[in-house]
Order: structure tokens, then sequence, then C-alpha cells
């Protein structure tokens, strides 16, 4: 089974998807790697290490034309999928619901896409879980960007020339990324709070020391879908909660906002009203940018200032820590890859496991999520 590495070409991916070392682990079970040329340079992998890990690195197209599996980061161009053999898999965080064609012209190849944005959220898949692994980086990325912009310290100091007071952080969201950016802002000294509809989020504020803030009526109790993600809120509800952060966010340093609904544009947290209240010098991290961004002032991949409020709309936090982020993204796929071959080594996809099942996007010619049916075809 031969699984290959491209060299992304997204705008400001570094990302690879495959380290030396988790080419180390795959060739041990008896698969051939193939790495494009300089596919890991941007994550400070080099060709040479490829190679001593049992690699062969070769040009672009032998890579594509030879591959049975294909390892990616991002979706790749129409032109690398119409260059795999029909039947071919191929595995990244593919966003499906941001390009309705995608799948389309998978199925129309006769390639075999598994999403990892769809990987089920249950104990055995979580070591395959790449979305939660580059959630946590984005968190912590989150709040070092936001202490860089911020020009001021985050921790309470105490000096012979006077007092620093503690920055004021707020997280509003409060799932793998928020979580971490709760972590890691109380690392830095801040005083946290976080919001979150989901009512276990509570419990897992107060234990990483932040405070929880949030209307916690009866539909905020009954707010958390079977597979642990937020459930899309009343009007009502969103108002009364809007209130609440407006009132809140009058005294925030830094905001940073992860809210994401699975196959929706990202909920809106913050509007144009609620920072014009912010101090200048303020800033807002919108992880969810990508996807619409929970603040209605965002620019996806922007920069901009509103007010003296900085808002940051960076789409690319966790390739902004290359090495780290591929590390974890490989290993991923390396736990991922039992599921993925026969008991000869061959390709065959375990399609009977629920694993696989919910990572499908096709299959055989076919678009099979239930979620993507009809896009694309």
């Amino acid at each position: 089974m031969r699984i290959a590495i491209l060299a992304e070409t997204h705008p400001g991916e570094t990302r690879v998807a495959a380290t030396p070392d988790s080419v180390k682990a795959l060739v041990k079970t008896g698969a051939e790697v193939l790495v494009e040329a300089g596919a890991g340079e941007r994550a400070d992998f080099a060709d040479a290490a490829y190679e001593a890990a049992g690699a062969s690195v070769k040009p672009r197209k032998d890579v594509v034309k030879e591959a049975d599996a294909l390892f990616c980061v991002r979706r790749p161009e129409a032109a690398v999928i119409s260059g795999l053999k029909k039947g071919a898999v191929m595995v990244g965080l593919f966003e499906p619901h941001g390009a309705v064609d995608f799948a389309g012209v998978c199925a129309k190849v006769g390639v075999n896409a598994l999403a990892m944005e769809f990987t089920p959220r249950i104990t055995r898949a979580q070591s395959m879980d790449a979305l939660s692994s580059q959630s946590n980086l984005a968190g912590y990325r989150a709040v070092v960007e936001a202490a860089t912009l911020y020009g001021r310290a985050f921790p309470m100091m105490m000096t012979a020339a006077g007092t620093i007071a503690a920055a004021r952080v707020f997280v509003m969201g409060v799932g793998v990324a928020g979580l971490q950016a709760i972590a890691t802002a109380r690392r830095l000294g801040a005083i946290v709070t976080a919001t979150d509809v989901r009512p276990a989020a509570k419990e897992q504020v107060a234990s990483l020391g932040a405070k929880f803030v949030a209307v916690e009526d009866e539909e905020f109790k009954a707010a958390e879908t079977a597979g642990g993600y937020a459930r899309e809120m009343s009007d009502e509800y969103k108002a009364k909660q809007a209130e609440l952060v407006a009132s809140h966010i009058l005294k925030q340093d830094v905001i940073i906002t992860t809210a994401l609904i699975p196959g929706r544009p990202a909920p809106r947290l913050l509007t144009k009203a609620m920072v014009e209240t912010m101090k200048p010098g303020s800033v807002i991290i919108d992880i969810a940018a990508a996807n619409g961004g929970n603040c209605e002032l965002t620019k996806s991949g922007e920069l901009l200032v509103h007010n003296g409020v900085k808002i940051a709309g960076y789409g690319d936090l966790p390739s902004r820590l290359a090495a780290d982020s591929s590390n974890l993204l490989a290993r991923n796929l390396v736990n991922l890859f039992p599921l993925l071959r026969g008991e000869d080594g061959g390709l065959a996809p375990h399609w009977d496991d629920d694993i696989i099942k919910g990572m499908a996007l096709t299959r055989d010619g076919e678009i099979i999520h239930p979620t993507l049916k009809g896009d694309g075809s």
C-alpha cells in the first residue's frame, strides 16, 4: 500500500500530513510512503529526514500517480483529485460544508474521501480526532496572539513604581479550543471568565480556575447534543445571553471567541455595538473567522482596528505552530491507518467500522455522507 504526502497549496498553510516520525511508524507496518519534495519545509522537516525515516521523496506528479491513499492537511485542488487512481482513499481536513462541489468531484473521479472533521466523538476514536488536536493548538495560539496584540502584561505585577493590574480575558465557547485558551490565559496570570451554552462547560471552566458566565435557564440545561456539540439556541435565549454578555464585556481587555456549530455558519456572539463599548487597546481573537466569525466586524484572515479595538480574524492559528500541529495531525493519521488496510497490508477500508462510516464522504463513485447527499452531484 502506497501512501502519498503532498506539499499543501492552500494560502498560508504551513502544516504537512506526515512527519519523519509518522513515516517510520507507517513504514514499520509494511506501507510504502511517497513524499513530495519539499512537502515538509515550512514545518522544518527536511526531505533528507523523510528519506532517513524510510520514505521515497519524489516529484508531485509521481507521488499523485502512484498513490493508493493520499493523506492531506487541507482539501486539495481538483487537478490532484483527478490524478488519483479510481478507488484511491483520500483523508484530511476537507471542510466539506464549505465547498459544495468537493464531494461531487471526488465521486466523479471514484476517489473515496474521508473527512477528519467527521471523526465520531467516541472513546475509540479519540486518538484519531484531528479536529480536536488542531483546535487545542489553536486555543493556545489565540492567547499568544492576543498577548502580543494587547501590548500590556497579562499577570498582575507589583513593582516599586506601582502595581500593574492583571488582564481580564473572556473566552466565548468552551470546546477544545476554548478550554485550552482558558488554561493558557490562566497560566499567563490573567483573570479569566468564560461562557458557553452547554451545561457541562460550567464545571470544566471552574476546574481551570475561571468564572462561568451564562443565562442558566431551562433551555440552557438542555442545550447539548448527544455528540457533545452545542445545540442551536432560540432567538429568545440568544437575546438574553447577548444582554448578559454586553454588560460583561465592558470591563474585558481580551475576548477570544471559539463558538462553532458543525455544518452551519459560526453563531454571531459580538455585535458592532458591543465592540464599540470596549476600551481602546482591547483585543478580540475570533477563532471562528473562517466560518463567518463570531464577531460581526471580523474579516477572515485580517487584523483590523475599530474604535481602538483590535479584531483578529486569523484562520491559520494551527499553521502558526507548524511543527507541533503537523506532529499531532500525523499521529492522528497513523492511528487511523489500521482501519484503511486489510490483513494482507493492501488498501481495504473498513467500511463497516463506525469510525470509517462517520468520516466517509464518498464511496465507489457515490456521495454517501447523510449531510452531503445531493451537494455537488
